[in-house]
């Protein structure tokens, strides 16, 4: 593969794969790397009759700011949470609209497959390692898709409480974004690096064909 386009795919693979890492580590052990945050000002309670001032949805599991402190809970992919506000309104958000997140680990092992494709030199390989890019990229674009239901959802929900609350989206949900950009990114530049070459090996080997011909006496003269 031509060293011109080599150096960025690779480098936009490794970029993507390691922003997928961080998010796929998420909450409840990266506590920053939260997909949707909920700012509640005090206004809400949860099923222990704690109450948060402030909620981060993660991956495998969610925290919370209580009054006492921060606190996470490690529950696993597809957790549901209920939310009560003071006058006995609740809220759930069920495990269907946090299941889909455990896209993301997935979306990140493909992305690292394809990035050690990409390090070949062999055309084969790097066709495969666009392929797998874009598989990538696919799978990027269902998780950010995914993301984007569930900020939406936890927005609406929280919105029927009746309280001053606001609903915005955490660190993870743009680092996804920016995954899906890089793996799309990396995909194209293998692709066109492999049209590249072959366009270059088809030229050479025009040139050894259409060369000066030689006849047939020649081969017999001395020089």
């Amino acid at each position: 593969m031509s060293r011109t386009y080599c150096i960025p795919g690779v480098f936009f693979l490794f970029s993507a794969w390691f922003l997928l890492l961080i998010v796929s580590i998420s909450l409840p052990y990266f506590t920053a790397m939260d997909i949707t945050r909920v700012h509640t000002a005090g206004q809400v309670t949860s099923e222990s009759s704690d109450v948060l001032t402030e909620i981060r949805l993660g991956i495998w599991g969610w925290c919370a700011d209580l009054s006492s402190g921060s606190t996470c809970f490690n529950t696993g992919h597809g957790y549901s949470l209920t939310f009560m506000n003071s006058q006995g309104g609740q809220v759930t958000i069920g495990s269907s609209w946090t299941r889909g997140l455990a896209v993301l680990p997935v979306a990140a092992g493909v992305a690292f497959i394809a990035l050690l494709l990409s390090m070949s030199q062999h055309i084969t390989v790097t066709l495969v390692a666009s392929l797998v890019s874009f598989l990538a990229a696919l799978l990027t674009l269902i998780a950010f898709a995914i993301n984007i239901a569930l900020f939406a959802y936890v927005k609406h929900e929280m919105g029927k409480l009746d309280i001053s609350e606001t609903t915005i989206t955490g660190p993870g949900f743009w680092l996804t974004f920016v995954s899906l950009l890089l793996l799309i990114l990396a995909g194209c530049t293998v692709c066109f690096g492999r049209r590249r070459d072959r366009m270059a090996g088809a030229t050479n080997n025009s040139s050894q064909l259409n060369g000066p011909k030689v006849g047939f006496l020649s081969r017999f003269r001395r020089n």
